[in-house]
């Protein structure tokens, strides 16, 4: 299924698109899941590898919240290894109140529980999309985007996702880009702030956002760069999601942001300006993907995108940023 192209439009427009009622329930996993905390529990730990992972462990203190430390220099949680299995012994045995967050991520399926795949079928998802497992109590994931297009599929507990469009950026108050909470950037904005001084303009983030209360066997679709806050609740809460490519042969849009950061951002107002011409016409306008006025063989790395033209532009980039 070509998920963006069917969700293409306003959000409020698409939200039988985007929210995929029941789309995992015959899942064997998420059976297991209605039954109980235990059962999933013992479901998931029969499948473990045993192969270590790490998790994120904040104190009872921080609500959930998953967050920078008050100076910034670091964070209100520490890393940890573990395993799926210990995981799962540590959510089911933590008190049921002042219980720290624990929070396992984004843990490849194929290394940690190789038979799940074939036991809880990928859902009309393309096949270079990994599964990957998120494994927690009651946290709060700060509202983040990721650069891939994401399907997300409940297993056990709720979650609440509330999704921003990318033209909200600039209300939701991005973090740093290098120093990040778990590899992507985030808001600076708790989601509930909307009357904090500090961001006045998130009232209009918040006026544009959707908010999508998922149960077991239900599923998200995520655009690639829509911002989402994740908010999951009970004692042992557990995710599985797929990440794929809109165009497998492309480089990370992420790491093109962060080269025209080094070689655009400071540059004086008036060469900013022509650059973001130039980035219209050859990038973002409308002869970008195959500019009328040339002939088809005189369009070189302009035309569209093939194997051969993917690896010309690595090899051009790789010798451009290896000779400074």
């Amino acid at each position: 299924m070509q998920f963006y192209h069917l969700c293409k439009g306003n959000l409020k427009n698409w939200l039988h698109f985007i929210k995929l009622r029941q789309r995992v329930t015959h899942w064997p996993a998420v059976r297991a899941a209605l039954d109980g905390d235990r059962q999933i529990g013992a479901y998931l730990a029969d499948l473990d590898s045993g192969t270590a992972g790490t998790r994120m462990r904040a104190p009872a203190s921080a609500g959930g919240h998953f967050f920078y430390g008050p100076d910034m220099r670091g964070h209100n949680f520490t890393r940890e290894p573990t395993t799926v299995s210990a995981m799962i012994a540590d959510l089911l045995t933590a008190p049921e109140t002042d219980a720290p967050a624990l929070y396992m991520g984004a843990s490849s399926l194929p290394g940690g529980l190789p038979r799940f795949s074939q036991l809880n079928p990928p859902p009309g998802v393309p096949e270079s999309a990994v599964p990957r497992l998120w494994l927690g109590n009651a946290v709060e994931v700060q509202t983040h985007f990721d650069a891939s297009e994401n399907l997300a599929c409940v297993v056990a507990g709720r979650r609440v996702f509330t999704l921003f469009p990318p033209d909200q950026t600039v209300n939701l108050y991005p973090g740093p880009l290098e120093h990040t909470l778990a590899g992507q950037p985030v808001s600076m904005v708790r989601l509930g702030a909307v009357d904090d001084p500090a961001f006045p303009r998130f009232k209009d983030a918040a006026a544009a956002a959707f908010t999508a209360e998922l149960e077991p066997g239900d599923a998200i679709y995520i655009p690639p760069l829509w911002w989402h806050h994740v908010r999951s609740s009970g004692r042992l809460n557990v995710l599985v999601n797929y990440w794929w490519d809109l165009e497998p042969l492309a480089g990370s849009g992420f790491e093109a942001l962060v080269h025209a950061v080094l070689a655009i951002r400071s540059l004086p107002a008036p060469a900013r300006a022509a650059w973001r011409e130039m980035f219209e016409h050859f990038i973002f306008g409308t002869d970008a993907v195959a500019p009328a006025h040339l002939p088809e063989h005189a369009r070189g790395i302009l035309g569209p995108l093939d194997a051969g033209k993917a690896k010309t532009l690595r090899a051009f980039l790789i010798g451009a940023l290896t000779r400074r």
